[in-house]
């Protein structure tokens, strides 16, 4: 397993492609709200697990927080603890640049994984994309 930087074109049409399989084809969000105007500017990773791109996920800098997003990983490689290493390694770009704060709008299905991570739910159930997400924060500052 490695983690990598997204800083080719290659890699995030790899991160985009992941991101479909599991937003889109998996959970039925619409194409045109997955892929938004964010892309540019938010920082990305991808996790490998043999040589092969199988997770993704992004961060980009909201108000005080870090807003870590579109975490995923291909549910053929789901038991392999990729999602974890996505998430070390957004918290170090987060850390780099200087956030002390870090939140995420969490699937409630995976809100005990983002738990596990540190995370504690701030908010009361939510819709976003018809799929129900709680409000998840961790100080980073430790």
């Amino acid at each position: 397993m490695e983690t990598k930087r997204i800083t080719t074109d290659e890699q995030l049409d790899d991160a985009f492609r992941i991101r479909k399989a599991v937003f889109v084809k998996e959970q039925g969000v619409a194409e045109e709200v997955e892929l938004d105007e964010f892309e540019d500017i938010a920082d990305h990773v991808l996790v490998y697990y043999e040589n092969e791109p199988v997770g993704t996920g992004r961060v980009r800098v909201v108000d005080e927080y870090a807003k870590l997003e579109r975490i995923c990983v291909l549910s053929s490689h789901r038991m392999h603890r990729l999602g974890k290493a996505i998430m070390d390694e957004l918290e170090a770009i987060a850390r780099e640049k200087g956030m002390k704060k870090a939140k995420l709008h969490g699937q409630v299905q995976a809100a005990a994984f983002y738990e596990k991570q540190g995370y504690e739910v701030a908010s009361t159930v939510f819709m976003e994309e018809n799929i129900p997400h709680v409000k998840m924060v961790k100080d980073l500052s430790h």
